[in-house]
């Protein structure tokens, strides 16, 4: 038995989690970089978000761990991101997120 939840017969509460393959763009705000550049940031919508206040709602901003430190150059450009997307809410000191990626592969935007 898992626990006395599901001993008595109550399920036991289930959260869905999204997981989508998708590209996604939009401006990277970093939270932690190295040497290499960029390994964790946030994709928010437009230019300067969570950087004023109020930030944008948490279903519009994506915690992104790049599979490849992203140079430090891109902070401030539109990027492309690809990965798979998953619901996992975050508190961070730009804002709270709503949504994550994984060794996602980070590029410049391109039309």
């Amino acid at each position: 038995m898992r626990s006395s939840a599901v001993s008595r017969g109550t399920p036991r509460p289930s959260v869905p989690r999204a997981s989508a393959r998708v590209r996604l763009a939009g401006f990277l705000v970093m939270l932690e970089g190295t040497s290499r550049g960029v390994t964790e940031f946030l994709l928010v919508p437009y230019f300067g978000a969570c950087i004023h206040v109020p930030p944008p709602p948490a279903n519009q901003i994506v915690h992104v761990f790049p599979r490849e430190p992203v140079p430090d150059s891109l902070a401030g450009e539109a990027i492309w991101v690809t990965g798979a997307l998953t619901t996992a809410q975050a508190h961070t000191r730009h804002g709270v997120v709503g949504y994550r990626i994984d060794a996602a592969q980070v590029e410049k935007y391109r039309r």
